[in-house]
């Protein structure tokens, strides 16, 4: 068994590494400091070094322009992104572009895949529902009428919904299943009611007043909504990680340097003592994470376990919420008041780390979910 990441994804690595090296996250707009949302879009300059460097094209076919590769080498990129707080919508745009790759018509395909992996057409998803805790796919019915659909509801805390070119809409008919819709954002009906999400960027609710889809932008594949939220649910996984690690390296070399009674603070058995509780948190949330998008993958070749992916997911998204929580939380408290100081990082890493806790649900809901699996699936 081979645990080593390919060369393929070791290289969008080295690339994502190289692109995010000009990003300082003490440049990162701070929710603190800025009333409402800390910008009106994300940060377009970095979205292009992403598409120069084909990083946007990740998970796409060759036919469409894409380097062909999976979940995991998404994960990896999105974990760079994370440790310095990439103001970008590259975990909804490659998961988008995932699925109608995977189940979308030809001609949607065409239509949006070649744009989106150059960068030129920004996709996002809309997948947390009218509350943040329902199945998104029961916010919106989509209903057919002549020789398209039409969508009613209304989805919540949608990244970037505002500036994206089209936007991954869950729904459901009524009939078996969820749906899932590629709607623009200038489509007749749509409405977008300005929201700030807990890291200070700017969402969307979505309000769609008989909006009307053409037959070829609905996907209808059976598994493909669930698939389309376990990937959300492990790209978020892999920004906690990042977000961790960063948090958890900048609380060492702090920790390092500060010192008491004339000796480093970290050389404390409490200080040492907390620190590595808080490495044990990111091992369990990286291995978690890597088995979910390996079952992610492994799942399109027909690799099964006791449980279904699902299962693997839920675990990953525990133990990330955990697990973040409680490094932010760690790392504020060994700051101490400087870690409350806002020309220091910290706090920026602290909202986004509240954001990404909460984000699809926390640890008490994907809790209940694995054990509604657990009670299905019952193991030998």
């Amino acid at each position: 068994m081979d645990f080593t990441f390919t060369e393929e994804q070791l290289a969008a690595v080295e690339a994502a590494r190289a692109v995010f090296a000009d990003v300082a996250p003490d440049g990162v707009p701070s929710p603190a400091l800025t009333p409402g949302a800390v910008a009106d879009d994300f940060d377009r300059p970095l979205w292009a070094r992403l598409a120069a460097s084909d990083l946007l094209g990740l998970v796409l076919a060759e036919e469409h322009g894409g380097a062909g590769l999976d979940t995991i080498a998404l994960c990896l990129v999105l974990r760079e992104a994370a440790r310095v707080l990439a103001r970008v919508p590259m975990l909804e745009h490659c998961a988008t572009a995932m699925a109608v790759q995977a189940h979308g018509s030809p001609e949607l395909a065409a239509a949006l895949l070649p744009g989106a992996g150059r960068g030129t057409l920004v996709l996002t998803a809309a997948a947390h529902g009218r509350s943040g805790h329902d199945p998104a796919e029961l916010a919106v019915t989509a209903r057919l009428d002549g020789e398209g659909w039409v969508l009613e509801g209304t989805q919540t805390a949608v990244p970037w919904a505002h500036t994206a070119d089209w936007i991954a809409v869950p729904a459901h008919t009524g009939e078996g299943e969820g749906v899932l819709a590629l709607v623009p954002r200038t489509a007749d009906g749509l409405a977008l009611a300005e929201q700030v999400s807990t890291s200070g960027e700017r969402f969307a609710e979505l309000a769609l007043d008989g909006v009307r889809v053409d037959r070829t932008h609905l996907i209808d594949t059976p598994g493909a909504v669930e698939r389309f939220r376990q990937i959300l649910t492990t790209g978020t996984c892999a920004l906690t990680l990042g977000l961790g690690e960063a948090v958890l390296g900048m609380t060492s070399r702090y920790t390092s340097k500060r010192e008491q009674f004339g000796f480093p603070v970290a050389t404390f058995q409490a200080v040492a003592v907390q620190a590595a509780d808080r490495y044990i948190d990111l091992r369990a949330m990286e291995v978690t994470l890597w088995q979910a998008a390996w079952r992610l993958d492994a799942a399109t070749g027909g690799a099964g376990g006791p449980l279904p992916s699902a299962g693997d997911v839920a675990v990953a998204k525990i133990w990330a919420s955990e697990g973040v929580r409680r490094v932010a939380q760690t790392a504020q408290h060994l700051h101490g008041g400087f870690g409350a100081d806002t020309d220091y990082p910290l706090h920026r890493y602290h909202a986004w780390a509240k954001q990404l806790e909460l984000q699809l649900g926390p640890a008490a809901a994907h809790e209940e979910a694995l054990g509604d699996l657990l009670a299905a699936h019952p193991l030998a």
